[in-house]
């Protein structure tokens, strides 16, 4: 459905059961939970679908091993079975992803305590992944890796995403159970009621049109975004906003055949890992002090601490700067703990708070969006019995209709595998809506020509970061953004969306600016 139309059902004046504002893996959640129960829904979002924290983060689903141990068994219980279900829901989408953590005489882990650890981790899955490989088997896997003291290493089974095509999907599942999903709609004010909150004030980011929409619930799922929605109602602020950055390598250089955690000169944990052709190295985890309403960005003490991490980790490489296709950053809803304690130690645990009719949801993993939106909705089924059934369908994503992959034949097996994965039961639409050659991948990214005409076609696409950083990642996987691509892509956007000229230089222009601005290497002071 085109965006105009949904804005015209949400400017329509009947109220909402559920209005969530954000739409990152939180909210997409909470939507999904809500209107598959039966509630009618809106999801609104200040800036794009996953413009947030949730086209940012190191593209893990996983159960957050390091979690245990700060003790937190709970969480890595409920990550780890998300996980498995994240799996068994959306396969090709969430993919297995297998993990090996070297293992140095004299290091901070050593073999015992890791095997330990990765025990429970088992446990929690319901099944062994974990295994040890001695020196030799390991030098020879990954001949790059250091070898001073090297003992050994172990591996394990975790998983990784396209964290912004997730969001898709999941808002896709929304909308195929009645849900209105629109991108570019920032929330003015709240409305209140003898309940408390009772909808939002809403302006159209793209026409500047402000609108009322009532609601019996609003949901806060705004992520770093929270405390300045909950201070409308006079809530004081729970959030410690914190940074992590991430450096793109190309594959060529960085040959890397599985995912790899090792250990910055701090101490923290970094990690290597292969994801649509290219290997990302992070992360970082800094307090973020920058306005929130500017892109994030890498710092240069980022930069510089990757870096090293990396080059010690890997010296057989030979890593430079030059190397390093993008970068990027996002930042964290972390709950704060009010104590004085370095970010990596700060918990991952979920916040959901009620506060005058406003039901806050954030804080929580990407790993985790489906029990913590189930979790928060049940904490108001008594305010709306709309919401009685919330979590009782197990699945995350429904399975493909049969007739799906039935229109996918004759494509490419690589090609159609790739369409269901990440589109589902829009496939079929991607590929009537195909042009000659339009199967093929965009350089060296895995995105092909058909999937960027969709998304001019039917995901909402207002600006061209939309379409190359969060629709497509070429904008990360491609040197400049993508800019050797420019050409094919202005015509593309001309045939779907209607740019002129006009708009095509100024869409430009703003996309070579955030590219230099936030996602290439910051210059040295």
């Amino acid at each position: 459905m085109a965006r105009d139309e949904d804005i015209a059902d949400l400017r329509a004046g009947a109220p909402f059961d559920v209005l969530v504002i954000g739409a990152g893996i939180a909210g997409a959640g909470v939507a999904l939970e809500a209107a598959r129960a039966g509630a009618r829904t809106a999801i609104v979002d200040a800036r794009d679908f996953a413009s947030g924290t949730s086209s940012r983060s190191s593209k893990l689903v996983h159960g957050g091993l390091r979690y245990l141990a700060q003790g937190k068994f709970g969480l890595t219980r409920e990550s780890v079975r998300e996980r498995t279900a994240l799996l068994r829901d959306a396969p090709g989408l969430v993919s297995p992803l297998e993990f090996v953590v070297p293992v140095h005489v004299g290091g901070r882990n050593g073999k015992l305590k890791l095997a330990a650890a990765l025990a429970v981790y088992d446990y929690f899955a319901g099944a062994r992944s974990r295994r040890w490989r001695d020196a030799a088997q390991l030098g020879a896997e990954l001949p790059a890796l250091a070898r001073d003291r090297l003992q050994g290493g172990w591996s394990y089974l975790d998983a990784q995403t396209d964290d912004a095509r997730l969001v898709m999907r999941v808002l896709q599942e929304a909308r195929s159970h009645g849900a209105l999903a629109v991108n570019y709609v920032a929330v003015e004010d709240l409305l209140r009621g003898h309940t408390g909150v009772e909808g939002a004030r809403l302006r159209d980011a793209v026409t500047g049109a402000m609108f009322d929409v009532a609601a019996r619930l609003v949901v806060n799922a705004a992520g770093a975004w929270s405390d300045r929605l909950r201070g409308k109602i006079g809530a004081a602020p729970k959030l410690r906003p914190l940074r992590g950055s991430h450096l793109i390598f190309a594959a060529d250089r960085f040959p890397l055949a599985q995912a790899v955690g090792f250990y910055a000169d701090d101490g923290r944990p970094v990690f290597a890992v292969p994801w649509e052709g290219a290997v990302l190295v992070g992360t970082t985890d800094v307090d973020h002090r920058d306005d929130l309403d500017d892109e994030p960005g890498i710092s240069r003490a980022e930069v510089d601490y990757l870096m090293r991490a990396a080059q010690g980790a890997f010296p057989g490489i030979r890593l430079t700067e030059d190397d390093v296709v993008s970068t990027w950053a996002g930042v964290r809803p972390v709950v704060a703990s009010g104590a004085d304690v370095d970010p990596s130690k700060e918990a991952r645990d979920h916040l959901v708070v009620m506060e005058e009719g406003l039901l806050t949801v954030t804080g929580g993993k990407l790993t985790t969006f489906r029990s913590t939106a189930v979790a928060a909705l049940r904490t108001v089924r008594a305010r709306l019995p709309a919401l009685r059934n919330a979590g009782a369908t197990t699945r995350i994503l429904a399975a493909p209709k049969p007739e799906t992959e039935k229109a996918l034949a004759g494509l490419p097996p690589a090609v159609a595998r790739r369409w269901l994965e990440l589109f589902g039961d829009d496939a079929p639409g991607l590929r009537a809506a195909a042009c000659a050659g339009e199967t093929e991948a965009i350089g060296v990214a895995p995105t092909t020509w058909a999937e960027l005409r969709w998304s001019f076609r039917a995901e909402h696409v207002v600006h061209l970061d939309d379409a190359l950083l969060r629709r497509s990642r070429i904008g990360l996987l491609l040197r400049e953004g993508g800019q050797e691509a420019f050409g094919r892509i202005r015509d593309i956007a001309r045939e779907e969306a209607g740019w002129d000229d006009a708009r095509w230089r100024a869409e430009e222009e703003r996309y070579r600016a955030l590219i230099a601005c936030r996602y290439a290497l910051p210059a040295r002071p």
